[in-house]
């Protein structure tokens, strides 16, 4: 039977959101350790062979995105994925709009997921975009933002289902920030089986000598040295 995330992951119930939000704001992400258990990072990554559950396979090497393999998953999503997407969002959207009042914005991110996907829908944004990746030996993703569309949420997560040092080696999320008039600043993150990572999708503020200011940031996967590597990706956003 299908795992839920109530039953074996109270995380998301303890979450200190005060620590989450000061993460973000310092650092521009915020990791979340032990968010799933090894069953359920087992349970999604054999959903991988199951065709019936996604809507479209992406060879990244095909499309000069890298090397290693997508799929996007179908709706309806796995209850697992769907909690996650559900659960997750409240604190972000918060996260969102303190943003965008920094950036002399008015707040634009609803407190429930099933509203902004409303929003999301009217902009002919309607099918799903949570993901499983699978990375082997040689593989690599290159830097990049998934928006898909002209409303997306800043916020996404990436979430490890794979054991690093036993099933593979190598394979650091990077996420890449490129501030204005300054070299680019990077981070090689590496994440634990069952640990999630928030990030930006596009940009977010940092505070300047005259306010806030807006940088962009891309992020991708460093080269896997040897075994299978597989991450779930939690897109708020639907896509066109």
């Amino acid at each position: 039977m299908p795992m839920s995330l109530s039953e074996f992951a109270p995380f998301l119930d303890r979450q200190d959101e005060t620590g989450l939000q000061r993460e973000l704001d310092e650092s521009g992400f915020a990791r979340l350790p032990g968010l799933l258990n090894e069953a359920q990072c087992a349970e999604l990554v054999a959903l991988y062979e199951d065709e019936s559950r996604f809507r479209r396979t992406i060879d990244m090497n095909r499309y000069r995105f890298g090397s290693g393999e997508y799929k996007y998953f179908a709706a309806p999503l796995p209850a697992l994925v769907q909690q996650l997407r559900e659960r997750l969002y409240p604190a972000l959207a918060r996260a969102a709009n303190r943003w965008e009042e920094r950036l002399g914005q008015e707040p634009a991110y609803p407190e429930e997921l099933s509203a902004f996907l409303e929003q999301c829908h009217r902009h002919g944004q309607t099918r799903p975009t949570p993901l499983l990746l699978k990375y082997e030996e040689g593989d690599y993703n290159c830097l990049h933002q998934d928006l898909y569309g002209e409303v997306f949420f800043p916020f996404q997560a990436v979430i490890a289902l794979s054991r690093r040092d036993l099933d593979y080696a190598g394979g650091e999320f990077l996420l890449v920030e490129q501030r204005p008039r300054a070299q680019s600043r990077g981070h090689a993150l590496v994440l634990e089986q069952g640990d999630g990572l928030v990030f930006p999708t596009n940009n977010r503020p940092v505070a300047g000598a005259r306010g806030y200011y807006r940088t962009k940031l891309r992020h991708g996967v460093s080269t896997v040295l040897s075994g299978r590597r597989h991450t779930l990706g939690v897109i708020f956003h639907d896509a066109r």
